[in-house]
């Protein structure tokens, strides 16, 4: 197994939105790190093209065989990468708005006993129990999980939160 396998999502977290160099089967790759599988680490790089276009490679965590950091980059690179797959929903929200929704949702949430953290960089996600995630807009259909029951609850309970705010 891989050094990069053995690691943990939180240290993959250090390379997100970073300018890395991977070395995989023997193959070398170079471009802005996107994100990371939590379950296979495979690795998404992004490579903005000279003509505006974008290039995305997936590579599989498995043939991972070292990840460096060539460049942190800037906030503007940052913005640009976290808005590629931002929902068309969250997009009709400002920055104002998105603190507002997280904050009154995690007190929600807080209120019901659930334990919820906001994680990553931009502290823009909230991740509950440790096992699901919610990302803007913070909507049922934003939850992330493996554990169905779980998503299921939380989901219903994002519901319920919307529909008494409204």
């Amino acid at each position: 197994m891989s050094e990069w396998m053995k690691k943990s999502p939180l240290e993959w977290e250090d390379y997100v939105y970073k300018e890395v160099r991977v070395i995989a089967s023997e193959k070398e790759y170079k471009g802005w790190l996107l994100t990371t599988d939590p379950v296979s680490a495979n690795i998404v790089l992004v490579n903005f093209l000279e003509d505006g276009r974008l290039s995305v490679t997936g590579i599989m965590g498995h043939s991972v065989q070292t990840v460096e950091t060539v460049s942190a980059g800037d906030h503007r690179v940052r913005e640009k990468l976290m808005d590629l797959f931002t929902s068309g929903d969250c997009k009709g929200y400002s920055p104002e708005d998105l603190e507002k929704k997280k904050t009154s949702l995690k007190k929600w949430l807080e209120k019901n006993h659930i334990p919820v953290t906001e994680q990553g960089e931009a502290q823009r996600t909230l991740c509950v129990a440790g096992v699901l995630t919610i990302d803007p807009p913070y909507a049922p259909e934003n939850c992330s999980s493996s554990n169905e029951i779980i998503l299921s609850r939380i989901q219903d309970l994002i519901q319920g939160h919307l529909s008494a705010s409204q």
